[in-house]
């Protein structure tokens, strides 16, 4: 077999993660950026929301129109997953399908030139991945599924239930990582505040904490998409006495109001939610990050109202908004008191420029402060800016900062923590100066 590989990671950055594992089961391929000069297309699909389902079609048809004969097509991933039986009859350009338990198999898919979707829940454990996109940060994986039953999502009846790697799996993973010479880590799953729970272990994150924070090596670390009735007070002290974990909170509250916290099955209401909240901005170097689903069916303008308020008052961060996606196999999509869909978007418009006027205030607080920076690499604003995030930062989601001065008398290097100083803001880009390397 011809050994050119080109290979597309849509949604998520646990996806991303999978996608890492078939690059490593893949190292004899070498990796082409151009699709058409390819021997072998992969595509980890996404098939979260009717937006992550189109991209996810337009990519596999864009790709099979335009590579090269006798190449091979291959759809993974979630969409392949959740659809199988519909695309394996429709979407007659893709050579090979595969879900989401075979990711570590996906050489023996290649070789054998078959469709596979395995019933096994795929965790990794000991597969050696390629890390792309970073010199010092790499997402990792602690558990797969999810239990809860949100009245929006489907992730459940594609993803399976909760299953949660072993502590010991996840830290080996940690330590090969960091003599790789990775020391920044983001630790994610559909729903991490539930680790260890189908094990009967209550409050996992915290021997996660506690496990992680005896690995030499590790600088940096935060931990993505608590699930708010399955975090604890307790988890959340933990997370603020940790040394090394950063007070990084990305808490996905979808919305405020009680009755429609209930429509939408949550598990918490308003008054828990807003005490969990307050707690967590009310810590040192807080940085608290949620999303909001606006337009679920029996949203009413005063609900709407209400959330906008809060958002305008409570001082996120980051915070994204989606408009409600109508998905077959949730309860939602029964429902009787749905939305028209100009209202959805109209509302999912407004609360977006409520939530990019929070971000900006977040970012204009920043002036004048000393924080710690890691530079990416150059700019591709101007070749005279370097690229660099705040370490407490999730890469890729929570912006860049431009270094545009420096008063120590060195070459700055990429990949290292430096201190810098916030100078001012550009559009919704922060400068900054560096000073110093951190302590």
């Amino acid at each position: 077999m011809s050994n050119k590989l080109h290979i597309v990671s849509l949604g998520c950055n646990k996806n991303l993660v999978d996608t890492e594992v078939m690059l490593g089961r893949l190292k004899a391929y070498e990796l082409t950026d151009d699709a058409a000069d390819a021997d072998v297309i992969i595509v980890n699909t996404c098939g979260f929301i009717d937006a992550a389902k189109s991209e996810s079609i337009n990519t596999m048809l864009n790709l099979d129109a335009g590579r090269k004969e006798e190449s091979v097509l291959v759809m993974a991933g979630c969409m392949s997953e959740r659809y199988k039986e519909e695309l394996s009859k429709e979407l007659t350009e893709v050579d090979i399908f595969t879900g989401v338990g075979d990711y570590a198999k996906i050489d023996e898919l290649l070789a054998e030139k078959q469709s596979r979707f395995s019933d096994a829940v795929y965790l990794i454990d000991g597969e050696e991945r390629v890390v792309t996109g970073s010199s010092y940060h790499a997402y990792v994986k602690i558990s797969e599924g999810c239990n809860q039953a949100c009245s929006f999502c489907a992730i459940p009846s594609f993803k399976g239930k909760l299953h949660s790697r072993d502590l010991d799996s996840i830290a080996r993973e940690v330590e090969g990582l960091v003599a790789k010479g990775y020391y920044d880590f983001s630790f994610i799953s559909q729903d991490s505040s539930s680790f260890l729970r189908d094990q009967n272990v209550k409050d996992g994150l915290i021997h996660l904490i506690k496990r992680i924070e005896l690995i030499d090596g590790v600088k940096s670390a935060r931990i993505l998409y608590l699930y708010p009735s399955t975090t604890s007070m307790k988890l959340l002290q933990a997370i603020a006495d940790s040394k090394l974990f950063h007070n990084y909170f990305d808490m996905p509250i979808q919305h405020i109001n009680d009755d429609m916290l209930r429509m939408m099955k949550r598990g918490f209401g308003k008054e828990k939610t807003l005490e969990q909240l307050n707690f967590m901005r009310s810590l040192p170097d807080a940085f608290v990050r949620t999303t909001f689903i606006v337009g679920h069916p029996g949203e009413t303008q005063a609900m709407f109202d209400e959330l906008c308020d809060f958002v305008r008052e409570f001082g996120f961060d980051r915070a994204n908004v989606f408009g409600y996606s109508d998905e077959e196999g949730t309860s939602a999509f029964t429902a009787a008191d749905k939305l028209p869909q100009e209202v959805i978007d109209e509302r999912a418009e407004i609360l977006g420029e409520i939530a990019a006027e929070a971000e900006t205030l977040s970012l204009m607080a920043e002036i004048g402060k000393t924080i710690e920076i890691v530079i990416d690499g150059e700019s591709e604003e101007h070749e005279f800016l370097l690229s660099a995030r705040k370490l407490i930062w999730a890469p890729d989601i929570d912006g860049e900062i431009y270094v545009n001065d420096k008063e120590i008398d060195e070459e700055l290097e990429f990949g290292v923590i430096y201190r810098a100083k916030v100078t001012d803001i550009v559009g919704t880009t922060l400068t900054a100066t560096v000073i110093g390397h951190a302590e």
